[in-house]
């Protein structure tokens, strides 16, 4: 979490709210001189980085990411709140991460356009080929510090595009880090800039004719209007939040399900774009799924983030967890049941919480709650599952827990979510898939592969010869 000053950005730890750094804030002459920089680099082809230079540089800083693994997260733990042995897991996953933007940089490449197929077209030979798009604007998110920087800075530079990135307030310091292996591993000057500006400076930063591409990861409201301010030709790839639905269908076997669905749902305290937050269970087996998901959702240890044991870890603002509150208090008060958590348990954590059938118009069954929360719907009839969950407009993942084939067929199909889980939870990802939401939930494909395409323009050249 941050306090922000006039000039500076006080880093404060999730947990403790203790101050980490203050660092110095971006002026809006920096940051255009940061964007000059980059439209320059990108402006003269002899400096562009050649593809042995992008794979020489990711190859050094896998491994100096590597080395350094331990401290990386636990600074990210530290600052953005998630648990340290989930922040472990994230610094593993953004090595893994960097090797797959080296294994699709050759993936980057065009195809011959058939010619000679008509009169016209005779004494042709054409072929496409791919070459970086412009200067990219990343703008971050708190909730993976380290990891998202990857997806959105690594696939830049391996696309071959200067990156302009502006991390989430909360969590600098892991962006910081990334541009300072980044450097060590040997990339050139102005490549990589980070950008620690105001809201109203990075709105700027979007409205300029030199930015090429904006990657965005944040809220819908956020996202949609910053897209609507895009110079014209510039284009963007959005990600923001779902409400993920699951269906445990009468036949899905709960001893596998329900350990998948309590890590879906609690795993960063729900601070993830795909947590699981509604459950519809049916009837038949609801009470008994029920009873043993609170068991254990109770047996979750909430607390400090750097603690190796702890499970669950702090809201990433007390402001957040007066709002995750609010809504669980508003959920009860029209008709829902709390069947465990529903409290603090200090300034920024909140006690793992499920609730029973809340209303469909209450906001934790509408809206992205993100926080540690989950919701049950016993339900009778799949259709009224499927349109149940398919209602809000936003769709992201979803995942159906069944042992019947056609049910696992049909539901696939019709849940509305861009990705649909079988016997796995909603939160499950892996960088090389595409991952993405549709409506308000987001634009474009994510992955990393899908992003180093979506920053590369597709351009052909055209021979003709009279000896063909």
């Amino acid at each position: 979490m941050t306090r922000a000053g006039n000039t500076t950005l006080d880093v404060l730890g999730a947990f403790d709210e203790q101050l980490i750094e203050t660092l110095t804030k971006t002026t809006e002459a920096e940051a255009l001189a940061a964007l000059e920089t980059a439209h320059r680099l990108h402006q003269d082809r002899s400096a562009w980085l050649s593809v042995p230079v992008r794979v020489a540089v990711l190859k050094r800083f896998a491994v100096l990411v590597s080395e350094q693994a331990e401290a990386l997260a636990k600074q990210a733990a530290r600052e953005g709140g998630k648990p340290l042995k989930d922040s472990r897991v994230e610094i593993a996953r953004a090595i893994n991460g960097v090797e797959v933007a080296i294994a699709e940089i050759p993936q980057l490449h065009g195809t011959e356009v058939p010619m000679r197929q008509t009169e016209a077209s005779a004494q042709r030979v054409a072929h496409t080929f791919r070459e970086p798009r412009g200067v990219v604007l990343a703008i971050s998110a708190f909730n993976h510090p380290f990891n998202l920087i990857i997806h959105q800075v690594v696939t830049a530079i391996a696309a071959g595009c200067p990156v302009l990135v502006k991390p989430a307030s909360s969590t600098p310091l892991s962006c910081r880090s990334v541009l300072r292996l980044l450097t060590e591993a040997g990339l050139p000057a102005g490549w990589a800039q980070l950008l620690l500006t105001s809201n109203e400076v990075t709105e700027k930063l979007v409205t300029d004719r030199r930015v090429s591409f904006m990657t965005f990861i944040g809220s819908a409201k956020v996202g949609w209007h910053l897209r609507s301010q895009l110079a014209p030709g510039a284009a963007c790839a959005l990600e923001h939040g779902g409400v993920a639905p699951v269906i445990v269908d009468p036949t899905a076997d709960l001893d596998d399900a329900l350990p998948l669905l309590v890590r879906g749902g609690f795993y960063h305290a729900g601070q993830v774009c795909v947590s699981v937050q509604r459950i519809y269970v049916h009837h038949s087996i609801a009470s008994d799924f029920t009873e043993r998901f609170v068991q254990a959702a109770q047996a979750l240890r909430t607390g400090n983030s750097l603690d190796p044991e702890t499970d669950v870890g702090p809201l990433i603002h007390r402001d957040e967890l007066t709002r995750v509150h609010a809504w669980v208090q508003e959920a009860v008060a029209a008709g829902a049941t709390l069947l465990c958590g529903g409290h603090a348990l200090g300034p920024t954590t909140y006690a793992p919480t499920v609730l029973l059938d809340p209303p469909d118009s209450a906001r934790v069954s509408c809206e992205e709650i993100f926080g540690p929360v989950v919701a049950v719907y016993p339900y009778r009839d799949l259709d009224e599952a499927i349109a149940r969950a398919n209602a809000p407009d936003v769709f992201f993942q979803a995942s159906i827990f069944t042992r019947d084939l056609d049910t696992a067929l049909s539901a696939s199909r019709r849940l509305a979510g861009m990705a649909v889980l079988v016997n796995d939870h909603t939160a499950f990802r892996v960088d090389w898939m595409p991952f993405g939401g549709h409506r308000q939930s987001g634009l474009g494909a994510g992955g990393i592969g899908h992003t180093m395409r979506d920053m590369t323009l597709e351009r052909m050249v055209i021979f003709r010869s009279r000896a063909l």
